[in-house]
């Protein structure tokens, strides 16, 4: 044990000593020329293109590229040791050795000069207070669709990110990492039988998300002033609805229907934990070649973090959670799934299909697999497309046998748009010139109005989400007998219709987002027109 320093009383701590002794030494050595280095971070030029996953070569060995993907895999936050310090149960001196790699051979027999003097070898304890960590993440980025070449499949890249990185990315995240490239070196027996291959992961230095979350989006004073001057558009609904994916012809309704599904309403939580939704969940059903997929790829592009996948190529485990083992840790973990968009929806298997019940309610994904038993969040919104039973509708038969889809998903739908393709001279001559014009101009026809972009519309979204509208007396009773008479109706009509207690949340879910879409803290009864117009037209 050394000696204690003069401010040191005969009433403290053994522990109390050793602090002291290190801020001291801290001090003394803040200066000195053995102090460790500041740690930088290099910051990629403005004018530097990133590079797929497939672009980065051997040749890239060693300096800073910048690769744009998206996040598929996170690791947990670990502590990696940078600094090991060791402690002589003899002479009490400290050693301290700097750790290079993930695994080292620790040391036994203390150097010091006391020791060697005595000839008397005191054997050293790893002091994990006095050592230092970094924390340490590690992440899986993967090509974008548009990257990867047609009959090839996506690339992905390991990328080791440090201190202040670590927890900058989610999956699902597309961003554009800045960093070294480099070789994983060999360590333990790897070592002894090293060869000429060799894995790879990038060094992260910084780090720019293309798509920010709605809620981590800071917008700048013009972006903010732009907002507002929207707002005050009388006409705002129509032209945002109208610029969303304006290369497809007609579907204004549809188009209004996924603009409300991005703005979404405001989700409620009770005093005694019950959480009530508020976000949109919409399907889209119709004929074959009526544009469904072209929307619903749109949206994944203006939405923060859509997924968009397939029923045919999805399963019940990749749409929720799978369990996982981690690369870093070999402990098993779990992986969340895309469970966003979701496109060919009725080829879905059935038992695949009830994996996400609970999710477009409740919000929540119930896992026990693996030892891992617990409830996850899954706030998101579900748009789905899918085609009749029949491959086309046909009007012979009964809107539920043309409707490949179970009553129990059904009523989970806040909108369900039946999308026909019926021959209509005057629609079609329309649709042909609209068609025709794009595939000459490789543009969409000019419209009324300066069509708003997907930053524009993604910007004025995050300042609406912003709002939490509240529903006043008036327009509770307004909407309560609404939906009296909307059940009475399907009572007498006997049609094949959905209407439960779900539909009014949905009513009020839309009701919210048009209130939000206005920037308003109010719902007002226009507000409740619209989407009951809109669950009249779906």
């Amino acid at each position: 044990m050394p000696a204690p320093t003069e401010d040191v009383s005969w009433g403290d701590d053994v522990i109390d000593v050793i602090i002291s002794q290190r801020r001291f030494r801290d001090d003394a050595m803040a200066d000195a020329p053995t102090a460790p280095p500041p740690t930088v971070y290099f910051e990629p030029r403005a004018s530097e293109v990133p590079l797929s996953v497939r672009k980065i070569r051997s040749t890239s060995i060693g300096h800073l590229v910048t690769v744009r993907g998206i996040v598929t895999r996170v690791s947990d936050v670990k502590p990696l040791m940078e600094v090991c310090a060791y402690s002589c149960d003899r002479c009490g001196c400290e050693i301290f050795k700097e750790i290079t790699q993930k695994q080292f051979t620790p040391l036994f027999e203390c150097p010091s000069q006391d020791c060697m003097t005595n000839n008397s070898k005191g054997q050293l304890y790893m002091q994990t207070r006095a050592s230092k960590f970094l924390k340490f993440q590690e992440v899986k980025l993967q090509e974008l669709t548009d990257q990867v070449p047609v009959g090839h499949i996506p690339r992905t890249m390991t990328v080791h990110l440090y201190q202040s990185l670590v927890r900058a990315v989610n999956p699902g995240d597309v961003v554009n990492v800045s960093g070294i490239f480099l070789p994983t070196p060999f360590t333990g027996f790897k070592a002894l039988q090293a060869g000429l291959l060799a894995d790879t992961f990038l060094q992260a230095q910084h780090i720019v998300k293309q798509k920010k979350q709605y809620a981590d989006m800071e917008l700048n004073p013009e972006a903010l002033a732009r907002v507002f001057d929207l707002a005050e558009d009388p006409d705002l609904y129509t032209k945002m609805s109208q610029s969303i994916a304006p290369e497809i012809y007609g579907h204004e309704d549809v188009k209004k229907a996924l603009l409300l599904l991005l703005v979404g309403g405001a989700a409620k939580c009770m005093p005694d934990g019950m959480k009530i939704r508020g976000d949109l969940n919409v399907c889209l059903m119709g004929d074959p070649g009526v544009a469904k997929s072209q929307l619903l790829k749109y949206i994944s592009k203006v939405a923060p973090r859509g997924v968009y996948t397939t029923g045919r190529g999805s399963s019940g485990v990749g749409l929720t959670a799978a369990v996982m083992r981690d690369p870093v840790t070999d402990e098993m973990v779990l992986e969340g799934g895309a469970l966003v968009l979701a496109d060919n929806f009725d080829k879905m298997d059935e038992i695949d299909r009830t994996a996400i019940h609970e999710v477009m309610e409740q919000q929540t994904i119930s896992i026990s697999k693996a030892g891992i038993t617990t409830t996850l969040n899954a706030r998101a919104s579900i748009l789905a497309a899918a085609n009749p039973a029949y491959g086309r509708y046909n009007p012979r038969y009964s809107p539920t046998e043309n409707i490949n889809l179970p009553a129990a998903l059904l009523s989970r739908f806040d909108l369900l748009f039946l999308i026909l393709d019926k021959p209509d001279m005057e629609e079609d001559v329309r649709l042909a010139q609209h068609v025709t014009y794009v595939h000459m101009n490789s543009k969409h026809p000019p419209l009324d109005f300066e069509c708003l972009d997907s930053s524009t519309i993604r910007h004025y979204i995050s300042e609406a989400r912003k709002k939490r509208p509240t529903l006043s007396r008036e327009v509770g009773n307004y909407i309560t007998q609404a939906y009296v008479k909307l059940r009475h109706k399907d009572n007498e009509v006997q049609q094949y219709s959905y209407t439960s207690p779900r539909t009014l949340l949905g009513a009020l879910r839309l009701a919210q987002a048009m209130a939000r879409l206005r920037l308003s803290d109010s719902i007002e009864i226009g507000d409740v027109d619209e989407a009951l117009r809109l669950m009249e037209a779906s």
